[in-house]
């Protein structure tokens, strides 16, 4: 069932420059890892609501396999501010709050939740922009025994 395309709700104006599919490659490093690349897709929808939906994919750009999946919500905490949820596949989850600038939005996770068997991450950062129609992201992250380091970045256009 298709939704009924919602008009769009004030409390995310200053969020709506992401609305849309974006598409695009990035490259992604961690210690004790080789670098590698993949193919990624965010979508950012409008609903009505005081939120936008949220999805994220990657896959391996060589052999097309999955790497990694996010759903969650982004919201408008307050002039200038931004709240982000999301659940990770690999059994985390994140609560993350930070600041809208023009077409920047910086959040760091206030709260990591783990189920048993996932990664323990202690720490998440992101940075999203959108210039020139294109969207670059970057993410950074920390575990139990390694502190906040780049993990991937993102070059993406819309389609």
């Amino acid at each position: 069932m298709q939704p009924v395309e919602a008009p769009l709700n004030p409390d995310v104006e200053s969020i709506a420059f992401l609305l849309g599919t974006w598409r695009g490659e990035g490259d992604g490093v961690w210690p004790g890892a080789e670098p590698f690349r993949f193919r990624e897709e965010l979508l950012f929808e409008n609903v009505g609501k005081a939120m936008l939906l949220y999805k994220q994919e990657s896959f391996d750009l060589e052999d097309g396999s999955p790497l990694h999946f996010e759903r969650g919500f982004l919201r408008v905490t307050g002039p200038g501010g931004v709240g982000l949820v999301l659940a990770h596949q690999m059994g985390a989850v994140e609560v993350a709050e930070g600041t809208v600038s023009g077409t920047v939005i910086e959040c760091a996770s206030t709260s990591v939740g783990l189920l048993s068997t996932a990664p323990e991450i202690t720490e998440l950062r992101r940075r999203i922009e959108v210039s020139d129609g294109r969207l670059s992201y970057e993410l950074s992250m920390a575990m139990r025994d390694i502190p906040l380091t780049g993990h991937t970045t993102s070059r993406l256009e819309k389609v």
